[in-house]
């Protein structure tokens, strides 16, 4: 008998599993036809909100810059990488020199040629200075003595022009950091060909940043008379903060096909210190207070491209389709159309759909 009593368990087990959700719905209708289940509402409300709208925008730095080459010549290394943080007069890449070192030699040859015919024309004029103060050569040769000294001279000069010209060439191919940045990407590698005017890499100070936002142009009068313009930044694990920027620009241009404008909101650097660029941000221009129609966001059922809400109907609910505004976060969500003041819409749109939901504390439900 032990041995049978096991197996006989396991199977009156099973049998209890199985009638289980017979059992839950058969309490469900008996709670029905007790009451209904309850949903809780609330009245759909018109109140004071803030008004104006947002948009999205992107980080920006304000110091950002295209190194290119300003020397001809094959690219003999490239001592940087992207994300690589470099200061202000770091080599970055050097150009192959063998060609600017040729005109350095040169350059210092004419240099040293040109004291030497320096120095002989000095003497020639000195020797003939003397002999025309003791009358043995006339005011003539006295000219041409001095007219080849001052040639001399102009000759010494002229090589120290170029002797400088050929070093500062030199200089062109040790291509170096402008400011203290951060690499953001390289456009070449070692062994390539550098020429004037090719980009080899690209940097950006990690501050000032700013966030820019393409503002259409049929709401470029709103966003002109907005009373304030804030940017919502989220950094980390730090709670999301509107930040007013320091400065405000607009580009007086709109692009001929997108049809906007352009506006650059440089940003504190206190709230800035971990922005990125490229990251997006939501820019809000707010434009005073106004009367709005607001439901709790709670209230609002999303299928597909059905949006509405249940409102109290009777003893029941009826769904409605509503057109939604702008979201005013724990206030709620403005109702363009669909409700009017008053209708009491249900909090929980998933048990008001229920065939047996009831509005909370209604003396129907209690019948």
């Amino acid at each position: 008998m032990s041995s049978l009593a096991f197996p006989d368990f396991c199977r009156s087990a099973r049998r209890a599993r199985s009638l289980l959700p017979w059992l839950s719905a058969f309490a469900m209708s008996v709670a029905a036809a007790q009451g209904g289940i309850q949903v809780p509402v609330v009245p759909a409300q018109v109140r004071s909100v803030g008004i104006g709208f947002e948009l999205d925008g992107v980080i920006q730095p304000v110091k950002q810059s295209t190194i290119s080459a300003q020397a001809a010549g094959r690219i003999a290394s490239l001592l940087v990488k992207a994300g690589d943080k470099v200061r202000a007069g770091q080599v970055l890449a050097t150009i192959d020199d063998r060609e600017a070192q040729t005109g350095v030699q040169r350059s210092q040859a004419q240099v040293a040629q040109a004291q030497a015919e320096l120095r002989n024309a000095q003497a020639n004029f000195d020797r003939t200075r003397d002999l025309q103060a003791k009358g043995f050569v006339s005011s003539a040769a006295l000219d041409t003595a001095d007219s080849q000294l001052k040639g001399a001279l102009a000759g010494r000069d002229q090589a120290g022009a170029g002797a400088r010209q050929s070093a500062l060439a030199q200089g062109f191919t040790r291509v170096t950091a402008p400011f203290d940045a951060w690499v953001l990407q390289t456009q070449a590698e070692a062994g390539d060909l550098a020429v004037p005017g090719k980009p080899l890499l690209t940097l950006y100070a990690p501050l000032p940043v700013r966030a820019v936002v393409q503002v259409p142009v049929s709401r470029s009068g709103l966003a002109r008379a907005a009373g304030a313009v804030e940017v919502l930044l989220q950094s980390g694990v730090a709670a999301a903060q509107w930040i007013r920027p320091s400065s405000i620009s607009t580009v007086p241009t709109a692009d001929p096909v997108s049809q906007t404008i352009e506006w650059r909101l440089e940003l504190p650097a206190e709230a800035a210190q971990t922005l990125l660029p490229g990251q997006q941000v939501r820019v809000r221009f707010s434009g005073g207070q106004a009367q709005r129609m607001l439901v709790p966001a709670a209230a609002v059922l999303r299928r597909g491209e059905l949006t509405a809400v249940y409102v109290v109907s009777g003893k029941g609910f009826a769904l409605k389709a509503v057109r939604l505004g702008v979201a005013h976060g724990t206030e709620g969500v403005e109702v363009l159309a669909g409700v009017t003041a008053g209708d009491r819409v249900a909090l929980d749109p998933v048990k008001a759909g229920l065939s047996d939901a009831r509005p909370a504390g209604s003396a129907a439900a209690g019948q």
